[in-house]
């Protein structure tokens, strides 16, 4: 399973994704958005899950980043 950051536009998103992790079945906890990553809203979502099972993206969602040993890699970015 791969740890994962996702960022929001606002408060909402982030709760309406953790709901969204949750049932599927995925493990999801929401936390400040660490510094190296910026964000609107300054909530994230920190979740795990298969590489073919992202959570679903909605208007809320600003960026998906896999945690890795030596930072974050970006794996989805919302188009401005």
């Amino acid at each position: 399973m791969k740890k994962n950051i996702a960022t929001f536009y606002s408060h909402y998103g982030a709760l309406c994704f953790k709901r969204n992790c949750e049932k599927k079945g995925m493990e999801a906890e929401i936390m400040p958005v660490p510094r190296n990553l910026s964000s609107s809203c300054g909530t994230c979502v920190r979740f795990a899950c298969g590489e073919e099972a992202l959570p679903e993206i909605t208007e809320e969602l600003e960026q998906i980043a896999e945690i890795l040993e030596e930072g974050y890699r970006t794996v989805y970015r919302a188009e401005e």
